[in-house]
């Protein structure tokens, strides 16, 4: 709950006393170490210790595969299985007079009994409590270790002022003239809340699963081929340009290029795909994929930090540890909480002490004790980011990459979904399907044109050129000047002349003209989903390309379920109409806006939210990274750009539009399980601290013991990290 706050050991967070969390990183060269507070992740310590916020143990940073046991949850453990069986005794002999057919020990004597053998319970099992109890009072950073060890130590000193100072409190006498003492319930409620940390430490580790399953999928050999044979080598050190082998079977060490042999390998740990896809020479894998039963002899392009998994490894941490807005609301609850709470019982223990019946000081106490350990404020601090670190290893692994719980958040509350074409909808694979030349002039001519200057273009579309250049085996050369203007075309210098190649507008705009004789087949090409490229060499039109782009196979199923989740769909693209109309026909898209630059996909987008609307867009090229950044969210493509995928607040690693359904179904069941935490977290406070306080005592003669008071708390915590843990299996 506390950013910033890391440590390279374990401990408790020095702001809010919560045990700190690992933050699950991968441990790659470069990597950030220390501990960190799973609740305040602006905490950061080179050393273990506790949370200045919140007093919680802070946790390693960095994440191992293996799962090592956390040395807080050690510690906690063998404190509480210490003072458990001391804490039994002591609450019998002060039980024993209520049980029938057992003779107890007289008054003075089980007092002194329970003193001897609830002192090491309170003073050794439940040091950590007040250690970080008396750090909140210093720092004035109050917590829930604050009410504990208030509570407690009140208890336990009133009854040692009791048994050895009895003139201190006439009146006050038990029966027999036996002291008034509350051993027993100091003892229980140390055990009692050990018990809960035990619990709570063992809940947080399952919110790390998601990331340890993503460290498993990486191996730790590699099999490097040279030029005297194999050898196996730690996967530390592969570097970019080793020959590696891959076997039937076996992870994928790195990130690479396949460049002898066939297979399917699994990527549905990293794309959420569930189907094998086939590999052969030049295509790429990705580190930690599955091979199937072929062997595949592999260059690596990007090992330790650069690749894939690392990089949805070190995301998914970042996200886990940013805050949501909605924390805002329990932030603003607890910077007064615990206060009101001192109030609170420094008012029960007034009244009691002034109103009660006899024994009043003894009533009095037990009460404000009673209320200082049920307003626990631990289970408040967990709701949003327990939900929040489940719900972002649940994305990651169906291929759903979530940058920040801001991202997540908003992202439930959108209700138009603006979608690019190339890429997004389609497959983003354009092929050329026919090249037109004006009378004069000769196809391959206009195709090698626009090859020169594509060739230097990383769109889609200029892909499809060279490929079509290269496939005639026409020779490419280099441009003498070439710049590209985003969302019309390129233009350069190719034998001292100018040459561009784009849109009708750029082609205008570059002052070409056009030869009336090409518009009727440019036309009837476009509104058969062709995307059309016109060529000019100096002022004159030479001819265009058509190129097409299929529909993705899921685009229509993705775009009815959107529909079905409330959304409105816009499709931006810089196309030309007659092509986005048919596209969009074919997806059931609501309203389509063409023929668009960059900024006018950035201006609409602005448009819509000053209507009022929260938009999301998705998008895969350089030319959305405007509108990306104007979203309220930004989704990008992982097989497109890096500067959208820099842009955006979510990433989909397949870049089929199915996982923005998986993310938004996502989003909205993690702020539904948030509220739900938030509402048990407040409406247990709301009666626990009235009930504590005896509010029922006058018309029902019911009070709260602290001992039940303790066990209810400890609840709370483990009951909304269990609510959080949900998540990993609520269906989409």
């Amino acid at each position: 709950m506390c950013p910033g706050v890391e440590s390279d050991k374990p401990g408790a967070c020095p702001k809010c006393g919560m045990a700190l969390e690992r933050n699950l990183a991968v441990p790659l060269p470069g990597a950030k170490a220390g501990y960190t507070c799973p609740m305040h992740p602006e905490v950061h310590s080179d050393t273990p210790g506790s949370c200045p916020i919140c007093g919680m143990a802070l946790e390693p940073v960095a994440a191992s595969a293996a799962e090592e046991e956390d040395p807080e949850l050690r510690d906690m453990r063998r404190r509480f299985w210490f003072g458990l069986p001391l804490a039994a005794i002591v609450f019998l002999l002060a039980m024993s007079e209520h049980i029938p057919g057992f003779h107890p020990l007289s008054g003075t004597v089980s007092a002194w009994v329970q003193f001897i053998l609830s002192t090491p319970v309170v003073l050794w099992c439940g040091w950590p409590f007040f250690e970080r109890g008396a750090r909140s009072l210093v720092s004035r950073h109050f917590n829930m270790f604050t009410l504990i060890a208030l509570g407690t130590g009140a208890a336990w000193i009133f009854s040692v002022a009791s048994l050895l100072l009895p003139g201190l409190l006439p009146g006050h006498a038990g029966h027999g003239g036996a002291p008034i003492v509350y051993f027993e319930a100091a003892a229980v409620i140390i055990i009692l809340v050990l018990l809960g940390q035990v619990l709570e430490l063992r809940a947080r580790a399952g919110t790390g699963e998601a990331i340890r399953a993503l460290l498993k999928l990486a191996p730790k050999t590699a099999h490097r081929v040279t030029e005297e044979g194999e050898e196996d080598i730690d996967l530390s050190l592969v570097h970019a340009g080793d020959r590696l082998r891959v076997r039937p079977g076996e992870s994928v060490p790195v990130d690479g290029v396949v460049l002898e042999g066939s297979s399917s390998v699994d990527e549905s740990m990293i794309t959420g795909e569930s189907l094998p896809v086939e590999k052969s020479a030049g295509a790429s894998v990705t580190g930690g994929t599955i091979n199937g039963s072929g062997s595949l002899l592999m260059e690596a392009k990007h090992v330790g930090n650069e690749t894939v998994l690392a990089r949805i490894v070190q995301m998914v941490a970042e996200a886990q540890r940013s805050r949501a807005p909605i924390q805002r609301l329990a932030d603003q609850v607890a910077g007064w909480f615990v206060p009101a709470v001192l109030a609170v019982s420094a008012v029960t223990f007034l009244v009691w002490w002034l109103l009660g019946p006899a024994p009043a000081l003894a009533f009095a106490v037990v009460n404000a004790v009673a209320v200082l350990i049920i307003a626990c404020p631990c289970a408040l601090g967990l709701a949003t980011p327990m939900s929040i670190m489940v719900a972002v290893g649940r994305g990651a692994g169906m291929g759903v990459l979530i940058k920040d719980a801001e991202a997540l958040e908003t992202l439930s509350k959108v209700d138009y979904l603006v979608l690019d074409k190339t890429g997004t909808i389609t497959e983003g694979k354009p092929a050329v399907v026919a090249v037109r030349a004006v009378p004069g002039q000769s196809e391959e001519d206009v195709l090698k044109l626009a090859a020169i200057l594509e060739g230097r273009s990383e769109h889609p579309l200029g892909r499809a050129v060279v490929d079509a250049a290269r496939s005639r085996k026409l020779i490419i050369g280099e441009p003498e000047d070439f710049s590209a203007i985003t969302g019309g075309g390129v233009k350069g210098r190719w034998n001292s002349q100018e040459v561009a190649v784009g849109s009708r507008e750029f082609m205008e705009s570059v002052g070409a003209k056009f030869d009336a004789t090409l518009d009727p087949e440019a036309a009837s090409l476009r509104k058969t989903g062709s995307t059309v490229v016109w060529v000019a060499l100096g002022d004159q039109i030479l001819g265009f390309l058509a190129i097409a782009d299929q529909v993705k196979a899921t685009s229509a199923e993705a775009i009815a379920r959107l529909h079905e989740l409330g959304l409105k769909i816009v499709m931006l693209t810089g196309d030309h109409a007659d092509t986005a109309s048919h596209i969009a026909g074919q997806v059931r898209i609501d309203t389509v806006i063409a023929e668009v630059t960059p900024e006018k996909k950035r201006d609409a987008i602005s448009k819509l939210q000053a209507e009022g609307h929260r938009v999301a867009m998705a998008g895969d090229g350089v030319n959305d990274a405007p509108g990306l950044a104007a979203a309220d969210v930004g989704i990008a493509m992982g097989t497109g750009a890096d500067v959208a995928i820099a842009s955006a607040g979510i990433t989909l690693v397949k870049g089929d539009l199915l996982g923005i359904v998986n993310a938004i179904s996502l989003s909205k069941a993690t702020l539904s399980n948030i509220r739900q935490n938030l509402a048990f977290a407040f409406l247990y406070n709301t009666l626990g601290v009235p009930i504590a306080a005896g509010v029922l005592y006058p018309v029902f003669g019911l009070l709260l013991s602290p001992i039940v008071a303790s066990a209810a708390m400890s609840l709370s915590s483990v009951s909304v990290i269990t609510n959080a843990l949900r998540l990993r299996r609520v269906k989409l």
